[in-house]
């Protein structure tokens, strides 16, 4: 997709990916299927910022892909904070693995290979942070999945919630279990009184969703 005008703008007026990070994005258009799945400089930075402001000790990670919002998450941590992402493809460990031993904050970040149904429940941790970007078609179980995990006040991260926009075409979403379940999870998210939440129009859509503090 060719970035428009304001795109590139603002892409040049922020923070510069690092040789890492720059050097991953490249190697992630050349080697992989869907390099598009990936966060992006823009995104990845903002995730950086959202670890400066909340400062959260401890992060979930639902979907780690190439590990790059991971490393950029990773970058925005105070030390002893963690990261604990969680990948169900391990055909993607060969990629990732070389980019996690280079990066100077690997000691904060844990992958772990499987179902997030089987491995969140082994963690023993309250998270401050999740970020979700796994199977679209999961996103209403695995928010339920995880909502007990966050602690009140904590925050959650959902990618995609726009979809490239497939959420209001309703020709595609009669068809698509991708966009039914984007759908249904946004639906879920607007009607779930335990939360404070807003839409950010950024890249494929990303929603901020805030725990009450008096939520169960």
């Amino acid at each position: 997709m060719t970035p428009t005008a304001i795109e590139t703008y603002i892409l040049n007026h922020m923070d510069e990916e690092s040789t890492l990070l720059a050097t991953l994005n490249r190697d992630a258009h050349v080697k992989l299927l869907r390099p598009r799945m990936m966060a992006g400089h823009l995104q990845g930075r903002l995730l950086k910022m959202f670890c400066r402001m909340m400062r959260p000790a401890r992060i979930l990670e639902i979907g780690t892909y190439t590990a790059y919002a991971t490393l950029c998450m990773a970058e925005g941590l105070e030390e002893g904070a963690l990261i604990h992402s969680i990948e169900i493809n391990d055909e993607m460990e060969p990629f990732i693995r070389p980019y996690l031993a280079q990066s100077p904050d690997k000691e904060k970040i844990r992958i772990h290979w499987g179902d997030v149904k089987d491995i969140l429940p082994t963690l023993g941790e309250v998270f401050d942070l999740v970020y979700i970007d796994g199977d679209k078609r999961d996103y209403c179980a695995c928010y339920e999945l995880v909502f007990p995990y966050v602690r009140p006040g904590g925050f959650i991260l959902a990618d995609n919630t726009l979809w490239s926009g497939k959420v209001t075409d309703t020709c595609t979403a009669s068809s698509d279990l991708h966009t039914k379940g984007i759908i249904a999870f946004n639906d879920r998210i607007r009607n779930d009184t335990r939360v404070e939440k807003v839409i950010l129009p950024l890249r494929d859509g990303l929603t901020v969703i805030y725990k009450k503090r008096e939520a169960v």
